[in-house]
């Protein structure tokens, strides 16, 4: 277990790289080791909701196939899905079996915990909380909803019925 002091670093020295994260947006890669970042997938006219997961977490694992399908349905209408893994290098292998279990038909991306952690803070000014966590973008590309937790497809799908125009 970490002492106090060495978790204070740990946040401090997190903190010192937010101005990193703010120039250098492409702190994720995809699975081929492609660099990419959320905001090459936003502002295209669709919504975009980031589902935040890793392999381990037993509602990510409850939810993919409900988020494969909401994909499935939107995708060439008004929104679309893109998966972030905090898995990191470390357990490519698992995020990947993760992927082909849940057939997940949309594209992933993955990201050392910490940095995605961060970028989440950055993003939302909240402390991120865990997976599955999610970020709903306007089809502007801006930033409309994060929310930690379970999120029913139903209410990703009312809360875009309701702000679309």
């Amino acid at each position: 277990m970490r002492s106090l002091a060495s978790t204070v670093l740990a946040i401090l020295l997190g903190l010192a790289a937010l101005p990193a994260l703010a120039a250098d947006d492409a702190i994720f890669t995809d699975f081929s080791g492609q660099p990419r970042s959320i905001e090459s997938y936003t502002g295209d006219g669709k919504w975009l909701v980031v589902m935040v997961w890793a392999h381990d977490c037993g509602v990510c694992n409850q939810e993919a196939e409900g988020f494969a399908q909401f994909h499935a349905e939107h995708n060439d209408k008004d929104a679309r899905v893109l998966g972030l893994t905090l898995d990191g290098v470390a357990n490519k292998a698992k995020a990947e079996a993760f992927i082909a279990r849940h057939d997940l038909p949309f594209p992933n991306l993955i990201g050392e915990p910490e940095a995605a952690m961060l970028k989440y803070m950055m993003l939302t000014g909240e402390a991120f909380r865990g997976t599955p966590s999610f970020l709903l973008y306007g089809p502007d590309g801006k930033l409309r909803a994060a929310q930690p937790g379970a999120v029913p497809v139903t209410s990703i799908e009312a809360f875009i019925a309701k702000n679309s125009q």
